[in-house]
């Protein structure tokens, strides 16, 4: 088994049953002993591909195996979208029309979108990114769980007085969906690589996107 070989068994796991694949599944399906496996994971883990907690499985982006304030829901599949980002780039990565549901963590008002390949969803509503992308992977999950969909930039101001939080980046839904159209490009076949900072620096521009807290 390579790594390479795991990461798709993962990544082709989350994609058909909407949740992470078992040690064991894993095994069965690339003929290898559960250490194997957990080897394997430890690996990607370190490359970034997904995040292990207590070794088991919690996010393989755009996919999540916890709760983190969205559901994603395809034609016969539900997925946990692990941020505003994530939820809107699944569609692309499986090529379907999804249902991305949340709360406004401002107002708790309920907010749904029809999210497509073909062009961004309509609507007035923002999405609200605190913690700098340069910041990502201090602490992932927490980054990735304050990637939020807000009613407005009213409720934006509201939450962050309330949480005592800085604000950090504000993005329409034109402009979350074009990051996300792209940004996973090729990860459910084989000899994907994830971008580097100079690519992911190009990528961003391309999309809109400026400043230090891109980076930039």
């Amino acid at each position: 088994m390579s790594v390479e070989q795991l990461r798709l068994a993962v990544y082709r796991g989350f994609a058909d049953t909407g949740r992470a694949p078992s040690d064991a599944e894993l095994a069965a399906t690339l003929g290898v002993s559960e250490p194997t496996v957990r080897a394997g994971l430890r690996a990607l883990h370190e490359q970034r591909h997904i995040v292990l907690r207590d070794d088991a499985i919690v996010m393989a982006h755009p996919f999540s195996a916890v709760p983190l304030g969205f559901s994603v829901m395809g034609r016969h599949t539900l997925w946990w979208g692990g941020c505003a980002w994530d939820s809107f780039a699944v569609p692309h990565l499986v090529g379907e029309e999804v249902l991305v549901a949340t709360r406004c963590p401002g107002c708790d008002g309920a907010l749904a979108w029809n999210v497509g390949i073909d062009e961004p969803p309509k609507g007035d509503e923002v999405a609200h990114f605190l913690v700098p992308i340069t910041m990502l992977w201090d602490d992932v999950v927490h980054a990735c769980g304050n990637q939020r969909l807000f009613c407005n930039e009213g409720c934006v101001d509201h939450w962050l007085a309330r949480t005592g939080q800085t604000r950090g980046y504000v993005l329409d839904l034109t402009k979350l969906w074009h990051l996300a159209e792209h940004w996973y490009e090729g990860r459910l076949h084989r000899g994907y690589e994830r971008r580097d900072p100079a690519s992911a620096a190009t990528y961003f521009t391309s999309v809109g996107l400026h400043g230090r807290f891109w980076g930039l």
